[in-house]
């Protein structure tokens, strides 16, 4: 049969050796950015048989493999794809990009996530606080150790350096006046149960610690030996062993008259109203000197008995001779000796001055009342 004639038979689809490889086989994985990631296979099995990869293709960045399994649909059923560890970490990444890893706390991974799952938990102590986000509570704590702390300063100067004092009459006049606001060191003499300045009494027992005699001439803040309350102001007038004795409105220490000089004669008003005063300078035997003020002769207070000081014990008196409940008047009605013990202070320095009528409440009589030239006087 001739060629033409030859039946027409059609061509037989040409097909290539087995080589024991078959052209790479490529499975789409897709990621959450849509990108395709191939994943080459060491070998391909014949049509219709499950491909098994035996052993992943090392990556560049990682020697461990990511086996990821296929979408349904997109690969043959039961078949794995493995793909390098760089495009596994490069989708984590685009997942984690997309939804937050970390709780609003910062310490959980949330617990659907399985990337995030592998996460070590952040420990609380590696973050830093904000300022701006403590609580109202730890806030309502710094307050209150801040106050705790004053508190405690405060107890400590009041106790053992300073206390203030306001003068309640005109006993002390010519040197201190109703409204003078005074400072009284206490470590001037020591410290006993009375120097707390508080309504309770230090727990140091009878006597005085680090305690140091007064000296005739002091200004002494003291406890009014009657309560063990009442704070009263004084000077220092009869030591231990002293006898002290008022004789026709001139003041006697053992015996010996105490030397004074009239400086001027002026007009004082109080209780009684306006009356003539006397005004004299007065040195003790120390040497001690200070202005006194006096209504003259015939007063209550200007002829006394003898008083000898007992031990432990200090006499009295007020600047102002004649308007001051001192030593001189029993101890039942008065002050009478003061023991060593009561002593809380010497005052040391009037700080400021107000005129008697000032309140704190009203804010004009601090302007109208104001003595500023008594500001920061220091005491004799």
């Amino acid at each position: 049969m001739s060629e033409e004639h030859k039946p027409h038979t059609p061509e037989e689809p040409e097909t290539t050796p087995a080589t024991g490889v078959e052209a790479e086989a490529v499975s789409t994985v897709e990621t959450p950015e849509e990108t395709p990631v191939e994943a080459p296979v060491e070998a391909a099995a014949p049509e219709d048989e499950i491909v098994t990869a035996e052993a992943p293709v090392e990556d560049a960045v990682t020697d461990e493999p990511v086996i990821v399994e296929p979408t349904p649909g997109e690969t043959d059923p039961g078949v794995l794809s493995v793909i390098p560890a760089a495009a596994a970490a490069s989708a984590m990444t685009t997942s984690a990009s997309k939804r937050p890893i970390w709780s609003d706390d910062g310490d959980a991974p949330f617990e659907d996530d399985p990337v995030s799952a592998k996460k070590e938990k952040m420990p609380k102590a590696a973050r830093v606080e904000d300022p701006e986000e403590r609580s109202a509570g730890s806030e309502g704590l710094e307050i209150i150790k801040t106050v705790v702390f004053a508190l405690l300063i405060a107890f400590v100067l009041r106790v053992l350096l300073f206390q203030p004092f306001t003068i309640p009459s005109a006993s002390m006049e010519p040197n201190l006046y109703e409204g003078d606001y005074i400072v009284v060191s206490k470590w001037s003499y020591g410290y006993s149960k009375y120097s707390s300045g508080l309504p309770i009494n230090l727990p140091i027992g009878e006597g005085r610690v680090f305690g140091r005699a007064p000296n005739r001439g002091d200004i002494v803040v003291f406890k009014l030996p009657r309560d063990n309350k009442t704070d009263y102001i004084k000077r220092v007038i009869g030591l231990p062993g002293d006898k002290i004795q008022m004789v026709d409105n001139k003041l006697y220490i053992n015996g010996t008259p105490v030397k004074d000089v009239v400086v001027s004669n002026t007009e004082v008003a109080d209780a009684w109203g306006a009356r003539a005063a006397t005004e004299a300078r007065e040195t003790l035997p120390n040497g001690k000197s200070f202005m006194t003020q006096d209504f003259g002769p015939g007063g209550d207070l200007d002829d006394t008995p003898v008083y000898e000081v007992p031990t432990g014990y200090y006499f009295m008196m007020g600047d102002n001779r004649d308007n001051s409940i001192d030593s001189r008047v029993e101890q039942s009605a008065g002050v009478g000796f003061v023991p060593a013990e009561n002593l809380v202070g010497k005052a040391q320095i009037i700080m400021f001055s107000w005129k008697p009528g000032a309140s704190l409440w009203n804010p004009i009589s601090w302007f109208s009342k104001i003595r500023p030239s008594r500001f920061f006087h220091i005491l004799d």
